[in-house]
């Protein structure tokens, strides 16, 4: 048993190869984060405009037809499309896995903002509009303040859940953690040591973030009784 632990982390410092893959990981999951943070608030608010007859409005339509293809494919095919098809010229895997998981969550964060700033009272819109403030004003100053209580959570499970599915940015030939530990058990000949190691280095991160976001829901669930 040690003679595998060490061929799969010691030899030719190949723990090296699994924190390399990891910081890998954790980029494509950061940026990935970032962009489908953005988008799916852009189209969350998107989806929520009507027209001034109560009718879902072309923005409406744009979004729902987005959110329905992105939910409605695979993710490893839509990396496939963005990597040989629509961003063939970009040498970057990383920037191209980004883009890529990020158009992917911006769709499921589009849905969790959407039904917590639904989750504030519709009389919370209407006080601020009577108070003079702007429809846009009132949503950037009062809805989506209260709102956040309720999409922090869901949002933080996203994050974890975008983390994990990075696993399948070998098809772009990016050697992120899991491919590093499948490059290490092809040349050991030994797939339980490099895989249990991934499994936990996937493990502590998460955790982590666990941890953290629990931080963050308290801290906003402290703010709100106060």
């Amino acid at each position: 048993m040690w003679d595998k632990f060490t061929a799969a982390f010691i030899t030719e410092d190949r723990w090296k190869l699994y924190l390399q893959g990891l910081g890998v990981t954790i980029e494509v999951a950061f940026f990935a984060a970032i962009i489908g943070l953005i988008l799916g608030t852009i189209l969350a608010l998107m989806k929520l405009s009507k027209r001034e007859d109560g009718k879902r409005s072309i923005l409406n339509l744009i979004a729902t037809i987005y959110v329905d293809i992105i939910r409605g494919t695979p993710s490893v095919l839509q990396l496939l499309i963005m990597w040989f098809i629509v961003l063939a010229s970009f040498n970057s895997g990383v920037v191209v896995a980004a883009i890529s998981f990020g158009l992917n969550s911006g769709a499921y964060v589009s849905e969790i903002v959407r039904a917590g700033i639904l989750a504030v009272d519709s009389g919370q819109m209407e006080a601020g509009r009577s108070l003079g403030m702007s429809k846009a004003m009132t949503m950037r100053y009062v809805v989506l303040p209260q709102a956040m209580k309720n999409i922090i959570p869901p949002i933080g499970n996203e994050f974890i859940t975008l983390l994990k599915e990075t696993a399948i940015v070998g098809y772009v030939s990016l050697t992120d953690l899991t491919r590093a530990a499948n490059q290490i058990a092809s040349r050991t000949y030994e797939a339980f040591m490099p895989l249990i190691g991934a499994a936990v280095l996937y493990f502590v991160v998460i955790k982590i973030l666990t941890l953290v976001l629990a931080r963050v829901e308290q801290a906003f669930r402290a703010s709100d009784v106060r």
